[in-house]
């Protein structure tokens, strides 16, 4: 295995999301609402009973903590959420991104992880509960981000962070098992 596979993997454990090129149907959709409604339980179970110096060991080489992974998965999906009101609300309002690696080095980067699980769990019961209650034609709503240049729809937004927190949750899982953590 060279170098730059296995820091791929390492990266990307459970591979890169593939955004879809025609809209989901249905069945899809909820297989992903699952997936997010089961998100937080899964990466407090990957953190569960990791001591200090395991929190804050890197995931990879020049990757970021545990502790880090814990704390910027909420952030990530706050912005998910209120994207989703957005374009609920608006005709494809531009979004604002932000810089996911400087808030990773913010001061609360060192808080007990017990705070972002708390909030991942509140966070997703809110999110599912909204998107759950979402029309089909709601599905279709979009919001324009800058960085990606184009319109994202809701429904493949959906599958990306279905995507997002067992890619993750995978970071942690993998990491315990590469170490022998139990």
């Amino acid at each position: 295995m060279t170098a730059a596979v296995a820091t791929d993997e390492l990266r990307y454990p459970i591979g890169r999301y593939e955004w879809p090129t025609s809209p989901v149907d249905a069945d899809r959709r909820e297989a992903w609402l699952s997936e997010i409604a089961a998100a937080p339980a899964g990466l407090r179970a990957a953190a569960a009973g990791l001591d200090e110096a395991r929190l804050d060991t890197r995931y990879r080489a020049e990757g970021w903590t545990v502790r880090q992974v814990v704390h910027h998965v909420p952030d990530s999906h706050m912005q998910a959420y209120l994207r989703f009101k957005l374009a609920l609300t608006e005709e494809e309002p531009v979004v604002k991104p932000y810089a996911e690696a400087a808030w990773a080095e913010l001061p609360d980067r060192v808080g007990s992880i017990d705070a972002s699980l708390a909030l991942l769990d509140a966070l997703h019961e809110r999110w599912v509960l909204l998107m759950r209650g979402m029309s089909a034609a709601d599905w279709s709503r979009a919001y324009f981000h800058p960085e990606q240049g184009r319109a994202l729809r809701l429904d493949a937004v959906a599958g990306m962070y279905a995507w997002h927190g067992k890619h993750h949750t995978a970071h942690v899982s993998s990491l315990r098992e590469r170490e022998g953590w139990r």
